[in-house]
């Protein structure tokens, strides 16, 4: 399956909001987690060290499917993200043995 790489932008509440969402969140990532499709999801961090986004690499089987999970994702429907977007991303590091 293709990698997509989601990017979630803090909007001004999104500290706040990350607070109040952050279960919801997380449990909305857990099938994807318990089929091995996550490469990586985490915050994305400002100088300051606070959250200010997220970033999640996972595979799906289409954009529109990686847009699809993005768009239903509670940062995204409950406002802790003022922007998202969706991406198809390949792996070129580390060099996988043919």
């Amino acid at each position: 399956m293709p990698l997509y790489a989601m990017i979630g932008r803090d909007g001004p509440r999104g500290a706040e909001l990350r607070k109040l969402h952050r279960e919801a969140h997380l449990a909305g990532l857990a099938p994807l987690d318990a089929a091995g499709r996550i490469r990586h999801a985490g915050p994305l961090r400002d100088a300051s060290g606070a959250p200010c986004g997220s970033l999640v690499v996972f595979d799906a089987e289409s954009l529109a499917a990686a847009q699809a999970l993005a768009a239903a994702d509670p940062y995204v429907v409950e406002g802790v993200f003022a922007s998202h977007e969706v991406f198809e991303t390949v792996v070129v590091f580390p060099k996988r043995d043919a």
